[in-house]
């Protein structure tokens, strides 16, 4: 697969940049919250040594077009979040989203603002033609985001992920790329 350039999506209030290596310990705070990882497909952090790795996880997904993830910076430069494109099949022109925001931006509009700039990037760029999206049932906001994007829920799968010892269901959302541009988002 063809490797990711370094690029920058700049939104009203945020820039979307490539992770680095110095944004291990915002990115610890960041997975190591509990109550932002209630519905993550995985459990918190709890050593600073899985900020490096995933940090080396995303500079080869980078380098092997495995997954783009992008830091999403405030102006101060602080990082708040992240989102990403991934599980690319490039020969249908899809792959899939995900996202985390720190629990002091939630509300904000924050997520909203940085998915939109990444999808258009996607459907742009990337010549994708559909993005998918599964989320916990309980994320209501989660839910909420991707609908105000154009998402449609397509699916619930139960009993799909194991995560602290608990069993839950995912909620699939898809968007295709003729849903996305038109009145709401124009061509990117």
């Amino acid at each position: 697969m063809p490797s990711f350039s370094p690029c920058e999506l700049h939104t009203e209030r945020l820039t979307l940049r490539f992770i680095d290596g110095g944004d291990a310990d915002a990115l610890f705070r960041l997975f190591s919250d509990p109550q932002a990882l209630r519905y993550w497909s995985s459990g918190p952090w709890l050593h600073m040594a899985q900020a490096a790795d995933n940090i080396e996880q995303t500079l080869k997904g980078y380098q092997d077009g495995a997954a783009l993830r992008l830091a999403l910076v405030l102006p101060d430069g602080e990082l708040i979040g992240t989102a990403t494109l991934y599980a690319f099949d490039r020969r249908n022109h899809r792959c899939e989203i995900g996202y985390m925001l720190a629990r002091p931006y939630w509300g904000q509009r924050y997520m909203q603002e940085a998915l939109a700039a990444l999808i258009g990037y996607g459907f742009g760029a990337l010549e994708l033609h559909r993005i998918e999206a599964d989320i916990h049932p309980d994320n209501i906001a989660s839910g909420r985001i991707l609908e105000g994007l154009q998402f449609r829920q397509e699916g619930h799968l139960r009993e799909r992920w194991f995560v602290g010892g608990e069993i839950s269901d995912s909620i699939i959302y898809g968007l295709l790329r003729r849903d996305w541009i038109g009145p709401i988002h124009p061509a990117q």
